[in-house]
């Protein structure tokens, strides 16, 4: 569950709020997902009623050069792109809105253009630009303490936003410039992607392109790049220690985030993560290290690292309520004019029990209604389905019984929406 899709702020997420900060400033919004992530993406949109989007899904991370080229690559070259992470938090809209106007200026006169953030501390987690005006004089490496202070105090270095401005086609054109493998290799996986309503980048053609920054591959070597300074009320939400300062603490300066009642006793300075799945309690100023746990904990166990206790799917939603040898038992939401894969298991048999709506099954070549309060069985080996007919979600609890019960042990005969068999 990546951070940009947790609602963190008034109910709402950084990916929503991304989305509706930029969709008064742009005609169109072409969003770049991991595969895996884009029914998260699709779900925040349908809340904020923005749905006329375009997607292009990477089967793989190769860092932010070769997303922003295929994305460009599905763009006119005159179109003007702006380029924003969905993870950062813009509390001083007016502000935003101003350093893409000036930006936007500099991007149609053939510039490659970037934000400087104005610097409130010194950070050293930051990259940075130092800049005369709008010109870059260069790109700095993330600084020790000392030379971080110096910066701050020097009045002209900027934090590196991640965000970016320009021409499709100039963007593309200094990319082939300066890395032309990166470029070539994402023109042969764009134009072999598939296109059925989104791009769907190959993941063999995923694996060929070389892996690097948009500021590696092409910021820190072109001549045409600008800078805007800017003072937007800007956070990369980079660490608890980091969020904690966006939102309220307790009187012993604790930062607890829980859905159930948290109580402390005689201790401050805390940071206290409370979620579904898993609890992390750090002393303030120590929450980056909460790196060492996840790379400890993915060879303890791995599932924690990579499955949220809620997941979603194309149809809906499913979540683990308990997980043991031998059986384990989930909730599942159908939204409605949804369906799951026709499919089948080697190693379980599961038991359903409608709890609200009515659920369409099909079992072998049996097809029948099965209403809420009431249950059906499908023995491991038989081919089934489960679909929504209905106007209203289903929802319905889930017991698996079997040998095995990990999530890769279907096998997908038909799908709607061209998932592999994992």
């Amino acid at each position: 569950m990546p951070k940009q899709f947790v609602k963190l702020f008034n109910h709402k997420s950084l990916f929503q709020l991304t989305v509706e900060r930029n969709s008064t400033l742009c005609s169109e919004q072409l969003i770049v997902s991991n595969s895996e992530q884009y029914f998260l993406a699709l779900d925040q949109l349908e809340e904020l009623k923005k749905v006329n989007n375009r997607y292009l899904l990477e089967p793989i991370g190769r860092n932010t050069a070769p997303a922003i080229a295929l994305a460009c690559m599905a763009l006119g070259k005159e179109e003007i792109v702006l380029v924003t992470p969905s993870d950062h938090l813009i509390k001083d809209q007016l502000a935003y809105e101003k350093a893409i106007v000036e930006a936007e200026i500099l991007a149609k006169e053939g510039f490659l253009v970037t934000f400087g953030i104005k610097p409130t501390f010194a950070e050293t987690g930051f990259g940075y630009i130092e800049a005369s005006g709008t010109d870059v004089k260069a790109f700095h490496e993330k600084p020790n303490c000392k030379t971080a202070e110096a910066y701050v105090k020097a009045g002209n270095y900027y934090w590196n936003s991640g965000m970016f401005c320009f021409k499709a086609g100039v963007f593309l054109s200094e990319l082939e410039a300066y890395a032309p493998q990166i470029f070539l290799t994402c023109k042969t996986a764009y134009e072999n992607a598939k296109s059925d309503g989104m791009i769907r980048i190959l993941h063999e053609d995923m694996l060929c392109i070389p892996e690097d920054s948009i500021d590696y591959a092409v910021m820190e070597k072109s001549q045409k790049v600008k800078v805007i300074p800017s003072d937007i009320g800007w956070s990369d939400v980079g660490s608890f220690d980091a969020l904690c300062h966006e939102l309220d603490n307790d009187e012993s300066n604790n930062f607890i985030m829980s859905n159930k009642h948290v109580s402390l006793i005689d201790v401050h300075d805390l940071i206290v993560i409370d979620t579904e799945d898993a609890l992390l309690i750090s002393q303030k100023g120590s929450s980056q290290k909460v790196k060492e746990i996840v790379t400890r904990l993915k060879k303890e166990n791995l599932e924690l690292t990579t499955t949220h206790a809620t997941v979603h799917r194309p149809w809906g939603t499913y979540s683990v309520l308990e997980d043991k040898p031998g059986y384990k038992i989930k909730k599942i939401m159908v939204k409605p004019g949804k369906r799951l894969s026709l499919q089948k298991h080697f190693h379980r048999n599961e038991h359903w029990i409608v709890v609200s709506g009515t659920a369409t099954v099909q079992v072998e070549d049996k097809t029948y209604i099965v209403r809420e309060n009431e249950s059906t069985y499908i023995k491991a080996g038989e081919i089934h389905r489960l679909e929504n007919q209905g106007k209203i979600p289903i929802v319905l609890i889930e017991a698996q019984v079997g040998s095995y019960t990990g999530e890769d042990d279907i096998v997908r005969i038909e799908d709607d929406y061209k998932r592999e068999n994992v």
